[in-house]
Order: structure tokens, then C-alpha cells, then sequence
């Protein structure tokens, strides 16, 4: 990343950064800089790659605010940092979007995952999220450090530098608040990946029921006794095995989707918590 046009004194000034007024800051000014699973996850990615004392000037310059502005795009990340030079860095890292065939592979594993959406739209990401992309063969957080094609138009010859650092760690912050962030980055929006979810659930919630093996008598298997005849009084029959018991009705099997805020993803002209509902009822049905 070296700029050979620039004087030796000039491609390496102070190393003081111009204090910024109105940065970006991260909301963990000290300790730990995520609080989430998922963040956690990506900070540690990025920490083992053993990439030098860069990433934790990179930490201080996300935390005293010297990025001037982020952006996530599919496979991208936009920011611009402020150092010693009057004009600031720009700074892009891009990664590797899964492909159309990748997706829907992801999407069928997701889908298979009973519950799964329910977290997603209440704002959490589930710790079996990592999994379903495993199982799609993509990987949802960077392996390696050569997974990523980060780039910055300071004149510092180490990849990554402190503003690439910084950077990521302003998307790790982000990260903790709008976990929607991390499927962005990997190419997808809210939108674009529920709609499939959708058409999922409306699949298995249009999909016939399995018959039921039932006996000539209209009796199932397990029923124990002989049909009773009309107007038959079981109350006092000592000999009758079975007890009579008060069991509570349990609560609807979309009770998780009411509590949802509603969401703007329509599946074949109908919302998608209307499919999710249908789904989750043929599965308990079932």
C-alpha cells in the first residue's frame, strides 16, 4: 500500500491523528469491545489472526472516534478514518458473497431450523446461525485473513493498517445492536432473506397431511378398552385404569409470531407470519 510518489517525510508523518470532533465512536470505551455472541465471535476471528499491535491502535482509534463515516454494503465495508494527514483514509473490505446456489442451500438449512426465524426477527442471532452455513459450505465469518480483500489509501505498507483495523472494530460495535448487519455484509438484506423463509413455510403449510393408521372400530392402537355404551357412567367404575386428570391447554402454537412486531415480507400476495403460523401448526398437528 506504499505511495512511492509521496517524500520519505511526507509518506510518514507524525503518527499523532488530527483530533476528530464528530467521529464515529464504539459504545465500549474500555474492556471487551462486544457484548453479543455473534460480535464476539467476529472480534475473536479478527484477534486470531495474530495481526500485530495495528489492530489494537486500530481499537483506539475506533473508540476515540477518528472514523469519520461507515457504510456496509453486499460484501463490503465503507469507512473513512482520519490520521495525521489533513485528508481521510478511505477504507474498503471486501469479502466473498455467497453464491445464488449457496444461498438457497442456507436458506433450506434455516428454514429445517424450527424457531429460527422467530429469533432473527426478535433481534437475536442464533448460535446454530454459524452452523447453517457450514452445512451450505459457506462460511459466515472470515477464516483466514486472506479471506478478506481490505484496502486503505494510507501510505503504510502493513495490511492491515490501524484505519482498516479501526474500521472493522466500528463494524464490530454495529454489530451488537443490528445483528441484520452481519447477513448484509454477507450479501443479503432483512427482506431478501425472509422472503424465502416465507416460501418455505407456506411449501410445508400447503403440503397434505400424513394419514393416520386408524382400526375399522374407529378406535386407535393404544385404546385400551371396550367401547363403552351410551349413557354409560364411568364415575364410580372402580375397575376403570384410567384416572381423570385437569391438564391446562397449552398455549397456541403461534404465540411467539404474535409477539413479533409485524413484518413488511410478503409471500404469494399473503404476509409471511401467516405462513410461519400455517407452518408451525402442520408441525405440531403432525
Amino acid at each position: 500500500m506504499a505511495d512511492n510518489r509521496w517524500p520519505t517525510w511526507e509518506r510518514y508523518p507524525s503518527s499523532t491523528p488530527i483530533r476528530v470532533e464528530d467521529g464515529i465512536t464504539t459504545s465500549k470505551r474500555r474492556g471487551a469491545m462486544a457484548s453479543t455472541w455473534w460480535s464476539q465471535r467476529f472480534t475473536a476471528v479478527l484477534e486470531s489472526f495474530m495481526l500485530g499491535g495495528r489492530m489494537q491502535r486500530g481499537r483506539r482509534y475506533a473508540r476515540t472516534g477518528q472514523t469519520l463515516s461507515f457504510e456496509v454494503r453486499p460484501g463490503q465495508l465503507l469507512g473513512q478514518v482520519q490520521g495525521s494527514r489533513s485528508t481521510p483514509y478511505l477504507v474498503t473490505v471486501d469479502s466473498i458473497r455467497p453464491s445464488d446456489e449457496q444461498w438457497a442451500a442456507v436458506d433450506a438449512a434455516m428454514a429445517a431450523r424450527v424457531g429460527f426465524i422467530a429469533r432473527l426477527l426478535a433481534g437475536e442471532v442464533p448460535e446454530d446461525l454459524e452452523d447453517a452455513f457450514t452445512a451450505a459450505g459457506v462460511a459466515l465469518f472470515p477464516r483466514h485473513w486472506s479471506d478478506l480483500d481490505a484496502r486503505c489509501s494510507c501510505p503504510d505498507d502493513a495490511n492491515p493498517c490501524k484505519h482498516i483495523a479501526a474500521v472493522l472494530y466500528v463494524f464490530a460495535d454495529r454489530l451488537d445492536d443490528d445483528p441484520w448487519l452481519l447477513l448484509a455484509w454477507r450479501g443479503r438484506t432483512r427482506a431478501q432473506l425472509l422472503e424465502p423463509l416465507g416460501q418455505y413455510a407456506a411449501r410445508a403449510a400447503a403440503a397434505p397431511a400424513a394419514p393416520t393408521d386408524i382400526p375399522d372400530d374407529g378406535l386407535p392402537p393404544w385404546w385400551p378398552l371396550e367401547p363403552r355404551s351410551p349413557g354409560h357412567d364411568t364415575s364410580t367404575d372402580a375397575s376403570d385404569p384410567i384416572d381423570v386428570l385437569a391438564v391446562a391447554a397449552p398455549d397456541p402454537v403461534d404465540a411467539v409470531l404474535r409477539r413479533l412486531d409485524p413484518l413488511a415480507v410478503v409471500a404469494r400476495r399473503e404476509p409471511v407470519t401467516d405462513h410461519l403460523t400455517s407452518a408451525y401448526r402442520a408441525i405440531t398437528d403432525g
